[in-house]
């Protein structure tokens, strides 16, 4: 069987006509006809069709463009699979109308799919806000820790922290403002230091 080159797009907007009782037995028979490779009863039959094809994907998809791409993949369908139609089962209309109902229902959910991905991608990729009041909150409260530690230094050690470490000095001038000697004042920076970690809980 060859492919429909002769079906025409479905119209933009195109209304819901229903063909009337009278059409089925003609319709049947033009649907029977294109079970045998005749291309031209197939494109009467589309012409007799399309606008309720199209009509019911619309009210399924509620996208005219996404019903106008169902009802043509539904005609490519009903054209390859109209050897199997038989007219014993159900009117031709209602054939077709069930495949564009089924491939509606499949668009609808593939869209549904697409947008939940999308979303969910969304969602995880989004850059997070800072909370500059929470990071405000920890930097008190450990600025707060620090200077409690600190203050159970003894006075040697105390001092020389604050000035090292508060103040910006170098271990040589923390040792002339001291008037102690250089190894003085790095042993008390480096007792200082490591009673401040045990106080915090700060591996080494």
């Amino acid at each position: 069987m060859t492919d429909v080159n002769h079906v025409r797009p479905v119209p933009d907007g195109a209304p819901e006509g229903v063909p009337s009782g009278g059409d089925a037995p003609r319709l049947s028979e033009l649907l029977s006809r294109a079970g045998r490779g005749d291309e031209a009863a197939f494109a009467a039959f589309y012409d007799a069709t399309s606008a309720r094809a199209y009509g019911l994907a619309l009210r399924v998809v509620r996208n005219p463009a996404h019903a106008e791409e169902v009802t043509q993949e539904a005609y490519l369908d009903a054209w390859r699979s109209s050897t199997r139609y038989d007219a014993e089962r159900g009117s031709a209309a209602g054939w077709l109308l069930t495949i564009v109902h089924r491939k509606a229902v499949d668009r609808v959910r593939s869209v549904e799919a697409s947008t939940t991905r999308d979303e969910t991608w969304n969602r995880q990729t989004a850059p997070v806000d800072h909370d500059q009041t929470s990071e405000a909150a920890h930097a008190s409260l450990d600025a707060a820790r620090v200077r409690s530690a600190v203050a159970t230094l003894t006075d040697v050690q105390r001092r020389a922290v604050e000035l090292t470490y508060f103040g910006g000095y170098t271990h040589t001038e923390v040792a002339a403002l001291l008037d102690v000697p250089l190894g003085t004042a790095k042993t008390r920076i480096r007792d200082g230091l490591i009673r401040l970690r045990d106080l915090m809980g700060v591996g080494s």
